[in-house]
């Protein structure tokens, strides 16, 4: 159960600092996101899978070492090399319960639009209409997220609107510094 555990503690935090039409909307996509699980490709399935691989059979038997190693030095009250060891290995046992979560919680899915629709998987080419720069982006789901790299989650402000269009469509995006306007160029 610690899955319910985890979203009745989002709950009640939630209710002591927003009104109850906005927990309602939250409380509303949390429960379609645990019914849907997580939503991944098939290359961000296997690089979380891989990152799980490396902290469980690399980074974590190094700390256990580091750990080690600064106990047999003595007093640990003092001991930094000790204390950041196991900092480091908290954070390492909080992340490997994040990524066994979403293995557990995801569905691998490739494309799931029609042809030249915007869907999940899909690569877009945009141009930014005001001063006709061009992006590309890869929509996936948000663990899997990196605007640096070309991948924008689908609850993103720009991913939300670019699902369902079609290469000569435009769309406007809403942020803090203004609207935005794109034209597709092309779906794949």
């Amino acid at each position: 159960m610690p899955g319910l555990f985890r979203w009745f503690t989002l709950w009640y935090n939630m209710v002591s600092i927003m009104p109850m039409g906005s927990i309602l909307l939250i409380w509303e996509k949390a429960m379609d996101y645990k019914n849907k699980g997580i939503v991944l490709t098939c290359q961000g399935y296997n690089a979380v899978q891989k990152e799980l691989d490396d902290i469980i059979k690399v980074r974590r038997p190094a700390v256990v070492d580091r750990i080690r190693e600064a106990t047999a030095l003595g007093d640990l009250s003092e001991n930094f090399d000790y204390h950041d060891a196991k900092r480091e290995q908290g954070f390492l046992e909080a992340r490997i319960m994040q990524l066994k979560d979403i293995l557990d919680y995801c569905t691998v899915i490739e494309r799931d639009a029609e042809d030249g629709c915007v869907g999940f998987g899909s690569r877009v080419k945009v141009r930014d209409i005001e001063d006709g720069c061009e992006d590309e982006y890869v929509i996936v789901g948000p663990p899997e997220a990196d605007p640096s790299e070309g991948k924008i989650s689908y609850e993103s402000a720009v991913g939300a609107a670019l699902l369902d269009r079609r290469a000569g469509e435009t769309i406007s995006v809403t942020t803090p510094a203004g609207t935005l306007e794109y034209e597709i160029v092309s779906v794949e």
